[in-house]
């Protein structure tokens, strides 16, 4: 396969003119010994290869890039002649052109074939295989569409995670919101925050080491050892809690319509261990797994397509399932109650389709489009439509999931509208306190007028209390009792 082929699977470190520089620099001086013959230096812009003796070969290990296995050795023939080998065993210049479904390493020039294949992980060389299946118009075009979703990522996730902060600090500020229900949505967007951030930390890498590698600059995240896999065990372990929060999600709203008698604060405790708890042991023996698989390799790159990956996989898969009989059941007591309260046919379909669509989101079933395998070997329309609609999915869930279930939430924009109500209030009078007087504090005469104007004009002011707590919030006065009627 053609190194340009790769759409940056194969990332060259650095800059590749000065490493070829430093390649032609450290053989120089070299000199055949005696009559013999030998392949001069050759840089294939990848490996510098060393001046190798004819009828022989030159063995370099595999070049630590994301893909590829560094335990393997890729190799390199110098021919009877003295000239490197080409790709069909002849001599000299041969380019190197990849037939589809046979991809192959190559580079075209004086320098022969190097053939990459064998360095490649069984997963990467799965996908460059899918990926080239057709024609090499259709791959670049399928590369090219990843690389404008991953910039739809960049911005959904962004979104998300504003909608997903202001949704929190709601929850958290008002006291008449503090409830299981409100708790367990918290504990949700925790999870769905912590895995934004990751994404989005490890997405501004990628991009600023692209963006690096033109200065040889190419220290980040993906580069250093144990901090990049580090990363995406926090990251998997964020996304496995989301799962599980998801599932107490759909557990405790099955309960609650569907169970006569429900305790909710009594589970509360159950469902942090099973939240926060569980995911830890299913991410931790993944993680031990996968170290074991990619000790040599680099980052970990293509955990997710390795067998290992439904350790996490299979338990998320499940919860989806899970909900989605919790949803089916959901909708068939809805669908119940619709027809005891004699609402049209038209009325209950309508009612019950928008309450499956509003839990869509929230119970996870969404997520498994993104599951699915990528159809890399399909048509082009075939991979744009899933490659769009997945990642629009997943990385707008969170601002569907603040969305529903706290900017349009009844209970919210009640105890918003009366923060607000209050807020303006207290302002509105105070600025016509302060016109009415040139004093800002409270004085004991002021509010014994004041009660004095109050009693000469009962309908034009507040009563005595609540015009104390406006002008003097710290200051509690008594109310005076009225006296009592008396009967003759």
């Amino acid at each position: 396969m053609n190194a340009s082929d790769t759409g940056g699977n194969v990332n060259f470190v650095g800059n590749q003119t000065a490493a070829q520089l430093i390649c032609g620099l450290a053989y120089r001086n070299f000199v055949p010994p005696g009559d013999e013959i030998w392949c001069s230096w050759a840089w294939d812009s990848i490996l510098c290869w060393p001046p190798t003796k004819a009828s022989t070969s030159a063995r370099h290990r595999c070049p630590r890039e994301n893909g590829i296995d560094t335990t393997k050795f890729v190799e390199k023939r110098c021919g009877d002649d003295g000239q490197w080998e080409g790709r069909e065993g002849s001599y000299g210049i041969r380019g190197g052109s990849s037939s589809p479904g046979n991809p192959s390493v190559s580079t075209n020039g004086p320098h022969g074939w190097t053939n990459y294949t064998p360095c490649f992980t069984p997963e990467m060389l799965q996908l460059i295989r899918k990926l080239y299946s057709g024609s090499e118009d259709a791959a670049k075009v399928k590369l090219d569409i990843a690389e404008k979703t991953r910039t739809l990522e960049i911005i959904g996730f962004s979104v998300s995670l504003a909608a997903l902060l202001a949704s929190l600090a709601i929850f958290c500020h008002f006291r008449s919101l503090r409830n299981t229900r409100t708790r367990i949505h918290k504990n949700l967007f925790v999870a769905m925050v912590i895995q934004v951030v990751i994404r989005l930390t490890l997405y501004i890498d990628q991009a600023l080491l692209r963006t690096a590698e033109a200065t040889g600059v190419t220290r980040g995240i993906q580069n250093t050892p144990f901090l990049c896999e580090a990363s995406y065990v926090l990251l998997e372990y964020a996304r496995t809690a989301m799962f599980m929060w998801m599932f107490i999600e759909g557990l405790y709203l099955h309960n609650v319509i569907t169970v006569t008698v429900f305790q909710e604060t009594s589970y509360y405790r159950t469902y942090r261990l099973v939240g926060w708890g569980y995911p830890v042991l299913m991410t931790l023996t993944w993680a031990v797994v996968t170290a074991f698989y990619y000790r040599p390799s680099k980052c970990w790159w293509g955990y997710n397509l390795t067998f290992y990956f439904w350790i996490l996989e299979g338990p998320r898969l499940a919860v989806i399932l899970l909900n989605f009989l919790f949803l089916l059941n959901i909708i068939r007591v809805l669908v119940v109650k619709l027809r005891r309260s004699h609402t049209s046919e038209i009325e209950q379909v309508r009612k019950a389709v928008r309450a499956a669509l509003v839990l869509l989101p929230l119970l996870g079933i969404t997520n498994l489009i993104s599951m699915a395998e990528a159809p890399l070997d399909k048509a082009v329309w075939a991979f744009a439509l899933w490659s769009y609609l997945t990642h629009f999915l997943t990385s707008f869930q969170g601002l569907f999931v603040a969305s529903l279930y706290c900017f349009l939430n009844g209970e919210v924009r009640l105890a918003l509208g009366k923060a607000i109500t209050t807020y303006l209030s207290s302002r509105g009078n105070d600025f016509r306190n302060r016109r009415q007087s040139p004093y800002t504090d409270c004085h004991p005469h002021r509010i014994t007028s004041a009660i004095q104007v109050e009693e000469d004009h009962p309908k034009d002011l507040p009563s005595h209390a609540n015009w104390t707590r406006l002008c003097c919030p710290g200051i509690d006065i008594p109310v005076p009792e009225e006296p009592a009627e008396t009967t003759v």
